[in-house]
């Protein structure tokens, strides 16, 4: 397998960074991962205008060209000879070693960002999984709406993969993050929806409302979103608490990996029927057109500029 790294196609085995890199250093970088099939990624300048903008909003990079890397990542697909894939972009601040020197501007001694595209065969899920359903823990720790890096896919992961070590060890397949207030806001990488009464609820995301929100604004999200708008379910957006989760007549789970993954139960509480309700099926269904569709290879689909 080969990987794109900073321009130029390496093997996986060679492919080497700075011991100075931000990212290796400090965390300071950000990733997405994003499905490809029929050799498009799903959606491709979604992901990464939301990479820029937390690049710009965080301060990692000041310019983040987009074009550029929807070519890279395309090109990596195909040397890699892969059409259906699970996409991975990382790009960090770069070599900060000369920043720690006294009297050294932090601007001038700014260097190239590393940007990294890794693709490799997507993960194969258990049909089990979504024909019957997952069970979910609480995770221990909150996350803060007032963080200003918690609605952003930064490479601190580490709180999120402790969870899921959790989660997996009392037998669940993710787990569900409250707010500091005790709100409602994601999994560990994935974001929630609940179905009550045919209204479909989800947490607000970071950029929707007055309000700062820790959750990330899921390009899968979004697409489940106008499915079911399309479909005339309503959609609203907005605090929800754990009774609703536990009251709720179906919970699920979207992101780029799995697409629609059903809950039948928060750790002992059983959600509804226990089962995929009639909503989660159409909507998973919904998504998997809607991706076919959007990455149809006789589907001309018009670029989008960077600004």
């Amino acid at each position: 397998m080969k990987v794109w790294l900073n321009g130029r196609f390496v093997p996986a085995s060679g492919a080497t960074i700075s011991l100075f890199d931000a990212g290796f250093q400090h965390g300071v970088g950000l990733f997405s991962s994003m499905c490809a099939r029929n050799g498009k990624v799903f959606r491709i300048m979604e992901h990464l205008k939301r990479l820029r903008q937390s690049a710009i909003e965080l301060g990692a990079l000041e310019v983040l060209r987009l074009e550029p890397l929807a070519d890279a990542i395309e090109l990596t697909l195909r040397e890699n000879k892969m059409t259906d894939a699970r996409v991975r972009i990382t790009v960090t601040a770069g070599d900060l070693k000369m920043l720690k020197s006294p009297g050294v501007d932090a601007e001038t001694a700014r260097g190239d960002p590393t940007i990294a595209i890794v693709v490799q065969p997507p993960t194969p899920y258990p049909r089990e999984l979504f024909e019957k359903g997952v069970r979910v823990r609480i995770a221990d720790a909150r996350l803060n709406p007032q963080d200003p890096f918690a609605g952003h896919k930064t490479l601190w992961y580490w709180p999120r993969l402790a969870e899921l070590q959790l989660a997996a060890a009392a037998g669940c397949s993710e787990a569900i993050f409250f707010t500091t207030h005790n709100r409602v806001a994601c999994a560990s990488v994935s974001n929630i929806f609940i179905v009550r009464g045919g209204i479909l609820r989800t947490p607000r995301a970071q950029g929707e409302g007055e309000s700062p929100a820790p959750v990330l604004p899921g390009v899968t999200r979004a697409a489940i979103i106008e499915c079911a708008q399309t479909r005339g379910v309503t959609v609203e957006r907005g605090d929800l608490t754990i009774d609703e989760i536990l009251g709720a007549d179906e919970v699920f789970l979207t992101n780029s990996s799995w697409g629609v993954l059903p809950v039948a139960g928060v750790e002992k509480t059983t959600i509804g029927e226990g089962s995929p309700g009639k909503i989660t099926k159409l909507l998973r269904e919904d998504y998997s057109k809607l991706v076919q569709s959007e990455t149809a290879t006789d589907v001309e689909v018009a670029p989008t500029p960077d600004e």
